[in-house]
């Protein structure tokens, strides 16, 4: 290995890590810094992550990251619940990485026994008072959940599209 090639290697092998363990580092950047100061002496997290990738293909259709936005938006469009593509899949990807399966389990909720889970990590509480007839009843089903969570973000904040951190 020449001095050339090595820092190559070193770098090819810390994006693999970094790709390897995506969802878990995003996940660990979903609570906004005031939250980080509150929990500052938090040291274990712990994010359930699915073992490969099967989500995030955009082009993929139905069961995919792109379908499951563009099924909730004809079911929020149905229903009057206002919000975007880009306002979603924003919120979607600092969430959970888009991970359907991505549950917090170190936070304040799930320290009182109601973690965060889903797309748009809702608690079952939020979830149950948001949720969108028409749509499975599971809080992990990705469309229920993007839609009970842009149900919930439209009557606090006017829109999902409105979120940009943590709510």
């Amino acid at each position: 290995m020449t001095a050339i090639t090595a820092p190559r290697r070193l770098a090819r092998l810390a994006l693999t890590g970094i790709a390897t363990t995506g969802a878990a580092a995003a996940a660990l950047t979903l609570v906004p810094a005031s939250a980080h100061a509150a929990e500052a002496t938090q040291t274990a997290h712990s994010v359930t992550a699915p073992s490969r990738d099967t989500h995030a293909d955009p082009g993929a259709g139905a069961g995919s990251l792109d379908g499951w936005i563009k099924k909730s938006l004809a079911v929020m469009k149905q229903k009057g619940i206002p919000g975007s593509y880009e306002g979603l899949r924003r919120n979607i990807m600092r969430e959970s990485g888009g991970n359907p399966n991505a549950q917090n389990n170190w936070d304040v909720n799930a320290q009182k026994g109601i973690p965060s889970k889903g797309l748009l990590q809702v608690i079952d509480p939020t979830f149950n008072a948001y949720h969108v007839n028409g749509t499975a009843h599971s809080i992990t089903d990705p469309v229920a959940n993007i839609t009970a969570a842009a149900n919930y973000a439209a009557h606090r904040y006017g829109s999902i599209d409105n979120v940009n951190s943590a709510y």
